[in-house]
């Protein structure tokens, strides 16, 4: 069987996020054009679907990293922040959108709360993640 650890990350996450627009609970918030990802980008991502790939990669990071909340996940996507002379230092990325995917996430069935660690992988997430790593698998070897 053919899980999440047998397959290349980014063709996991672009095929993930493909499933999940076409799920109707999942879709970007009316600000997410204009939104920076964290304090340490200068612009807003240019992609179009940006918002699908982030919720399919939060979805992986929650399969890969186990059971973790909107702060955990910020720290994971965070980077390093131009402090002008002084050194650089590292910064989280943004909780709002890790918590609005999250929600989004978990409104789909696909992760659940866990008791005091934040949020973890549903069966149901754990099935659409396997299904999409066959199919890359299967894409990758034909």
């Amino acid at each position: 069987m053919v899980t999440v650890y047998d397959v290349p990350p980014q063709d996991l996450i672009r095929v993930t996020a493909q499933k999940l627009k076409e799920l109707e609970s999942i879709e970007p918030p009316e600000w997410a054009e204009f939104v920076k990802t964290g304090r340490h980008v200068e612009r807003a991502p240019i992609q179009e679907d940006w918002w699908y790939t982030r919720a399919a990669s939060v979805l992986r990071k929650i399969y890969v990293k186990g059971p973790m909340g909107s702060t955990r996940l910020a720290a994971e996507y965070g980077g390093f922040a131009d402090r002008g002379a002084k050194p650089n230092r590292a910064v989280r990325g943004s909780r709002s959108i890790a918590r609005k995917c999250l929600m989004q996430l978990e409104t789909s069935g696909l992760v659940q709360r866990d008791r005091s660690n934040g949020r973890a992988i549903s069966a149901k997430g754990q099935s659409l993640l396997d299904n999409a790593a066959k199919q890359v698998y299967d894409d990758m070897n034909a």
